[in-house]
């Protein structure tokens, strides 16, 4: 894996490419680096929390080690603009979802700095829109590292949610609805374990819990829906770059053992596993080096939005994090079951589906 290798040898901004829309190499430079460390993290931790890949596990480590220390030629700019805060909230939730692996072995001035690097980016105010998740999962790594929090930010990010709830599992992002996979990206995940978090804290938050997990199933059971039987989706929305990250609730609820009645662990498994090789899966992904490219199903570089970079494209790991499973759990050892998609365009009787109403 290049990131790893390459940010624990201090050598991640030297060997790490920077593709972006033509002219914006220089404006995207100095965070991109943050963004595929803590991408890259929030997908595989709970794989590297197993405890069969200790070297790649001790380079994880490294790369926080490295990232947070401002003397090192790889330090990651926790505190350069609002891009720092969207990255450390990814690493911060690695973290939280690997705390034995990422948190644990860290020597004391490590923490130091880890924290001091996620304190910085309360200098940026979030949009008002799925940023205020990336704040409030900040607060609920420093609440579980037994550092002062902010419980206001994390009560505004978790009450306005509620409020901007359209219905049938979706979140607007913000006080609009976006027609794309943010509900996936960021807000349904990062909502579900912030609150699994900070929940021990409030009664209020605790009985969010429920809530959040309801309609997170519903929206898993509508994501496989939305698989193609050749394991494309509909290419709708912002941030298509980030490829089979667009799966992440789907993935995340498998990882947990949290997937609803109607959909069978080893259903979701034939599912995912189509949507990755599709994905990442297709020529051109990855250059010779072995880093990603950005693109959908292959090299399409005129998918990249202003923001994306090469660093933006490694949030694809979180359609991985059924990895974090034992290889006797259901998900990998049951049978494979066709998915939704398989089902109906082959001609296969299956229930119809209905909305969720709450």
């Amino acid at each position: 894996m290049p990131v790893l290798t390459a940010i624990s040898e201090q050598r991640l901004r030297k060997s790490m490419p920077v593709e972006c829309r033509p002219g914006l190499e220089e404006g995207r430079r100095p965070f991109t680096h943050l963004e595929a460390v803590g991408r890259l993290l929030a997908g595989l931790s709970p794989w590297l929390a197993t405890g069969d890949h200790p070297q790649l596990a001790e380079a994880a480590r490294r790369a926080i080690v490295v990232g947070t220390d401002p003397d090192s030629p790889d330090y990651l700019n926790f505190n350069l603009t609002g891009q720092s805060l969207v990255d450390a909230a990814f690493l911060a939730h690695a973290i939280l979802r690997a705390p034995d692996v990422l948190w644990a072995p860290l020597d004391a001035e490590s923490r130091k700095r880890l924290i001091a690097a996620m304190l910085a980016t309360r200098a940026t105010r979030p949009g008002f829109n799925n940023w205020i998740l990336f704040s409030a999962m900040v607060e609920a790594l420093l609440a579980f590292a037994g550092q002062a929090w902010d419980s206001m930010r994390i009560d505004y990010a978790v009450r306005q949610h509620m409020q901007w709830y359209k219905g049938d599992s979706a979140y607007g992002d913000g006080p609009n609805f976006h027609f794309d996979y943010y509900n996936s990206f960021v807000i349904q995940p990062m909502l579900i374990d912030v609150l699994a978090e900070v929940g021990k804290h409030s009664a209020v938050w605790k009985d969010f819990g429920p809530v959040v997990l309801n309609r997170a199933q519903r929206y898993a059971v509508v994501q496989e829906r939305m698989i193609a039987p050749d394991g494309s989706y509909p290419v709708i929305g912002r941030s298509m770059a980030y490829r089979c990250g667009a799966f992440q609730v789907l993935a995340q609820l498998a990882l947990q053992k949290q997937l609803p009645a109607e959909l069978p662990p080893a259903q979701a498994r034939t599912a995912l596993s189509a949507v990755i090789e599709r994905t990442l899966g297709a020529p051109g992904t990855f250059d010779e080096a072995g880093w990603l490219r950005i693109g959908l199903a292959g090299h399409q570089p005129d998918l990249a939005e202003r923001y994306i970079s090469t660093g933006s494209l490694y949030l694809c790991s979180t359609a991985l994090l059924p990895l974090g499973l034992s290889a006797t759990d259901p998900f990998w050892a049951d049978p494979a079951i066709p998915f939704t998609g398989q089902k109906a365009w082959s001609g296969q009787d299956l229930p119809a589906d209905h909305a969720m109403k709450d």
